[in-house]
């Protein structure tokens, strides 16, 4: 990776990390709003704002008046409940006299010089103080990022279980996202009525007999159809199409043809069409014997952030947490 890649990286960890050990409570009322006090430390303001910052933004780009303020206030709400987890971890882990052995900051250290630096140790002090961080307080970030990830880890450690009856439940409710839709691949005729309704429609019919004599259709479609969503050049070609592609009427016909075959003229609103299928694929499911592995994945993945929530709540309840 470059070295932009460590400025992101930095960028993250100080979102995500920094203050998680802050100031007195006295001493950040002066320097920052408090956001919340957990126990007897405090999260402020700043944190969250440095960990909603790029959220906001998009919703600033996309949202307005009341639909706004309720999406800040909610993507802020979020960002202070992951704060005081993290930080509850972290008080946890020194609760209960953990330690992360040295050694494991300084390799962590080493690779970080010799994948993003080349080794160059210089060069990754330069960009730490280019990004206003010492060496202390990046080992700190990383050494917090160890701690959270461990004591996540140490909560849900040992094997998860998941039954078959389970596996197949799952695989059960949630079929029709393993199902893919019936598909037809479609081209398309569309000669619009206009002020000689008759006349569009004859001259459709006489498109359809030579079609039918053995004119191809893509070749039929580039000369006459009319279709705005479509370029001519394109031979009326709609690629693989499932029955909501279309309105139900046009759906109706295409998908009761048989690959090969051409349509009868379809009279609907403003315009007249003629379909021809050129190849179809029928509704499937995937078994179960190709899905087992990924499901079992899956639901041993819920089962572990389950007991990782469990074990959250279990401490957010013994501590003290106030929100402002």
């Amino acid at each position: 990776m470059s070295r932009s890649s460590i400025a992101r990286l930095l960028f993250i960890c100080t979102a995500l990390l920094s203050g998680l050990q802050p100031l007195p409570v006295h001493a950040q009322e002066v320097l920052d709003g408090m956001a919340a006090v957990v126990n007897d430390e405090v999260i402020t303001f700043s944190q969250v704002r440095d960990l909603v910052g790029p959220k906001e933004k998009a919703i600033r780009d996309t949202a307005k008046g009341n639909e706004l303020i309720e999406k800040v206030k909610a993507v802020r709400l979020q960002a202070i409940n992951d704060l005081i987890d993290r930080q509850l971890i972290l008080q946890e882990f020194k609760k209960n006299k953990f330690q992360i052995p040295e050694h494991f900051i300084e390799d962590r250290i080493s690779t970080i010089t010799r994948e993003e630096f080349g080794g160059d140790r210089a060069a990754f002090n330069r960009t730490l103080l280019a990004q206003g961080f010492t060496l202390d307080r990046f080992k700190q970030m990383e050494t917090e990022k160890m701690i959270v990830q461990a004591m996540r880890g140490q909560m849900v450690k040992g094997d998860v279980v998941v039954p078959a009856t389970k596996i197949e439940a799952y695989y059960n409710e949630h079929l029709a996202e393993y199902t893919t839709e019936e598909q037809v691949k479609l081209r398309m005729i569309t000669i619009r009525k206009g002020d000689n309704a008759t006349g569009r429609r004859k001259m459709l019919e006489e498109i359809r007999q030579k079609i039918i004599a053995g004119a191809q259709f893509k070749e039929m479609a580039k000369a006459y159809s009319e279709d705005s969503n479509q370029e001519a050049d394109g031979g009326g070609d709609w690629g693989w199409i499932t029955r909501h592609t279309l309105n139900e009427k046009l759906a109706k016909t295409a998908f009761t043809l048989k690959p090969g075959k051409v349509s009868e003229i379809v009279d609907f609103e403003t315009s007249y069409y003629l379909m021809f299928v050129e190849a179809r694929k029928n509704t499937a499911t995937k078994p179960l014997s190709e899905l087992r592995d990924e499901i079992e994945k899956k639901l041993i993945q819920e089962e572990r952030q389950k007991k990782q929530q469990e074990w959250i709540a279990k401490l957010r309840k013994k501590a003290y947490i106030k929100l402002y």
